[in-house]
């Protein structure tokens, strides 16, 4: 399984896919496009009869699910015989997801991590917890530009997989690749889940700006700086510099920044906007934007993004004097990274 790359396998896998959000419901679909038979584990018995009934009307309204998605509450049976898991569960969650999926977790199978973000009580990448629990199984990541409605709808999407090992990732990018669907592999798991996870804490800034009305100009000037932080982010966690100018990058960063289809992008425009918090759709930039403050505070990483998005969420100051305190910054050159 872990050998050099393979095209797409003419014998389907069985994979199981664990959450049932609108991601995990996607990500299923084109599972099943692929040439995999799926099963699909979700807490909410509701969701898995919703799912049987062929729609998950609460997270992916009005798209027709394929009947192949076998969909149950039981995550022993999910995991039954996998050859591959997808866990597609909010990152806060997966270490409580892995513990209980931990007794029936197939050895040696590979597990995707289709989540983005950062531990906010230990500052662990999430494949760090995988590595901690699973430890005999080997982790890999799929990341990028996608949205779940398009990824469910089988429109034009490429992401990138990523594992330690190359043959691995080649391999999972092969077999999970489909009309409409293209992956691409990367040996650089940290890069990629460093964007991953930073993304969405610019997201929030990209929103908030738009929502504040502070126009489209601090909006470019903001995404185009906050790369800058996520390479030097990169850099520390030891990414290689091309991922990060790539999909899982540079790519969702754009995507992320620019449509309130980002549920990151949603929450910083209500913020800007003064509305209500409560009740919005789970923005997994807000635990991240916590606990990368940290970090980027305790390794001496210049990152004013980072810090001031995290102020911004906790209520230490308004987005105006973080806006304010971002332009009054000491000058420098550009290509000062």
């Amino acid at each position: 399984m872990t050998g050099g790359a393979a095209s797409k396998a003419t014998n389907g896998w069985r994979v199981a896919v664990l959450g049932g959000g609108a991601w995990g419901t996607a990500l299923a679909l084109a599972m099943l496009r692929a040439g995999h038979s799926v099963r699909l584990f979700a807490r909410d018995q509701e969701t898995v009869e919703a799912i049987g009934h062929g729609e998950n009307q609460r997270y992916l309204p009005g798209i027709a699910l394929d009947p192949g998605i076998d969909a149950t509450s039981d995550i022993k049976m999910a995991l039954a015989d996998a050859d591959c898991v997808l866990a597609v569960v909010p990152a806060q969650s997966l270490r409580a997801m892995l513990t209980a999926a931990k007794t029936h977790m197939p050895k040696g199978v590979p597990l995707v991590l289709c989540a983005k973000g950062i531990e906010r009580e230990t500052g662990a990448l999430l494949s760090a917890i995988v590595e901690e629990i699973l430890p005999k199984n080997p982790v890999a990541a799929l990341s990028g530009p996608s949205f779940a409605t398009d990824v469910a709808r089988g429109l034009p999407t490429a992401v990138v997989v990523a594992a330690r090992d190359a043959g691995l990732a080649a391999d999972l990018a092969a077999r999970f690749s489909a009309e409409n669907l293209r992956c691409y592999s990367s040996d650089d798991l940290i890069g990629v889940e460093i964007g991953g996870a930073l993304k969405n804490v610019f997201a929030i800034a990209a929103g908030a700006i738009t929502g504040a009305g502070l126009g489209a100009s601090a909006q470019a000037a903001m995404v185009t700086r906050g790369f800058v932080e996520l390479r030097r982010v990169g850099a520390a966690f030891g990414a290689k510099p091309e991922t990060l100018m790539g999909l899982s990058g540079l790519g969702d960063l754009l995507l992320t920044c620019s449509s309130a289809q980002s549920r990151n992008f949603a929450y910083g425009l209500a913020l800007g906007q003064g509305k209500p918090l409560a009740g919005l759709p789970l923005a997994e930039g807000v635990p991240t934007a916590a606990i990368a403050a940290r970090i980027v505070t305790e390794r001496w990483i210049d990152a004013p993004i980072i810090t001031a998005v995290a102020a911004i969420l906790d209520g230490t100051i308004t987005i105006r004097q973080a806006v304010s305190a971002l332009m009054t910054r000491p000058l420098k050159t550009e290509t000062d990274l």
